[in-house]
């Protein structure tokens, strides 16, 4: 797994390193050119508002212009994001994806399926979490917070346990189906790790039953929470990424206030992954897409939207990252307990939570 946690804590020494030009080694001009020639790129699931890919999209446009974005399902989780490759294996129209952005536990699952296209990016030897024969990479990593509109909840929750006070009825809400979506599967995990003091073998069952006893308590809101229902008052708690939640009280600019938390214990860390459809229409455009995120410029463009990228201990290293993304990182301490699952523990929690939701909740998030 990634192993950010130790050195994510020597940001305010990094800051003194001087920045330097961004620089990596260039695609081919033979993968440009097959790229050029293929004339359209389609990625699903990269909404704008998510980890900094609005600026990492139109850094990719500015660079190869000759390339058409389609961009597919942008709100699609990640079950969807596998279907969407599986349904569209005979069809090279616009509605079949070229890559995907997954978490991290669909990524050996849909390799063993054949259904990603191995492909090492210059940068291959800088990523630690990665299949070994370029299947998937994982790109970033953020950890689960409570997005708080503090208009309407005046007591701001810091952990778990809180969330279940008579005082937050009808307030908190999941960022998505935690039958299908990779981020409210692990906000199910994370509340299971808290309430089973850390014991990875018992969180998802300790999961499935916090949620339970949010739901009868009345807590629980089966709304797949978003900026707008969170400013509306739908929705005012939302557990969800730190990233999205930090994009979220930028865009909302205190209208209404957000307060951002990361939780005392059950600080969960959660990787993405990208992979090329071993069925895209354009495997040329997706290579160069792969090598424009892995750039330097690509994983900035993660860090200015608060994610932690793959490479961020490399760039750190070289002085490439500039003070200014530095001081709108959150405070490096809140990072100290981040636990990273082992893909094996990722993959027994998904199973029981997509399998055991309805039967233990029973709340049909929509």
């Amino acid at each position: 797994m990634f192993r950010f946690t130790g050195k994510v804590l020597s940001l305010s020494a990094v800051a003194l390193m001087a920045t330097s030009a961004i620089s990596y080694a260039e695609p081919s001009e033979e993968l440009i050119a097959a790229a050029k020639a293929e004339g359209m790129f389609s990625p699903i699931a990269l909404p704008h508002d998510w980890c900094g890919w609005e600026g990492i999209l139109n850094g990719f446009k500015a660079k190869y212009p000759f390339i058409t974005l389609n961009e597919l399902n942008p709100d699609a989780g990640s079950a969807d994001e596998i279907e969407a490759i599986k349904a569209n294996k005979d069809n090279k129209g616009p509605q079949a994806p070229d890559m995907v952005d997954v978490g991290l536990s669909f990524g050996p699952a849909a390799t063993k399926e054949g259904l990603f296209l191995p492909y090492k990016v210059e940068t291959f030897d800088e990523i630690e979490n990665k299949d070994p024969d370029g299947h998937w990479y994982g790109g970033y990593y953020g950890v689960l917070s409570f997005e708080v509109n503090t208009d309407i909840v005046k007591n701001v929750p810091q952990d778990w346990p809180d969330l279940l006070k008579p005082e937050y009825a009808n307030s908190v809400a999941l960022a998505g189906d935690p039958r299908a979506a990779n981020q409210a599967i692990l906000s199910v995990y994370a509340a299971g790790l808290a309430a089973a003091g850390g014991d990875a073998a018992k969180a998802p069952q300790a999961g499935l039953d916090y949620f339970k006893k949010l739901n009868d308590a009345g807590n629980f809101v089966p709304v797949i929470g978003k900026a707008a229902s969170l400013a509306q008052g739908t929705t005012p708690i939302v557990i969800r990424w730190d990233y999205n939640a930090l994009a979220d009280r930028d865009t909302l600019n205190g209208n209404p206030p957000v307060e951002v938390v990361v939780p005392k214990s059950g600080v969960l860390a959660g990787v993405y992954a990208q992979a090329i459809s071993a069925y895209a229409p354009h495997p040329n455009a997706a290579k160069l897409w792969m090598e424009y995120i892995y750039s330097d410029e690509g994983q900035l463009g993660f860090l200015k939207g608060y994610c932690h990228p793959a490479r961020f201990n490399k760039l750190v290293a070289d002085g490439k990252v500039p003070q200014e993304i530095l001081d709108k990182l959150p405070p490096a301490e809140l990072y100290k307990q981040a636990i990273f699952p082992s893909l094996e523990e990722q993959d027994a929690n998904k199973t029981a939570v997509t399998g055991g939701w309805d039967s233990v909740v029973g709340a049909n998030v929509q």
